[in-house]
């Protein structure tokens, strides 16, 4: 769920300006939400490929390089 959230919150972000540039609304959503999610995905990569397990501060620490507020 919590990755639904991350692909909401940047999609969200960008649709105003990816309309004042002439891409389309869901164009816009769609590469916006895509991208936030590959930085998690990236994030939880790294750190499962640093000991070969994922501990929860670990999770919570992938999903907090989005959370703008988190930081």
């Amino acid at each position: 769920m919590r990755i639904v959230a991350v692909i909401a919150a940047e999609s969200l972000g960008v649709i105003g300006a990816g309309s004042l540039v002439g891409i389309e609304v869901w164009q816009a959503a769609v590469l916006a939400g895509a991208l936030g999610a590959a930085r998690v995905l990236e994030a939880l990569a790294r750190f499962y490929l640093a000991d070969g397990s994922l501990t929860a501060e670990e999770i919570n620490e992938a999903f907090a390089k989005v959370d703008k507020k988190a930081s």
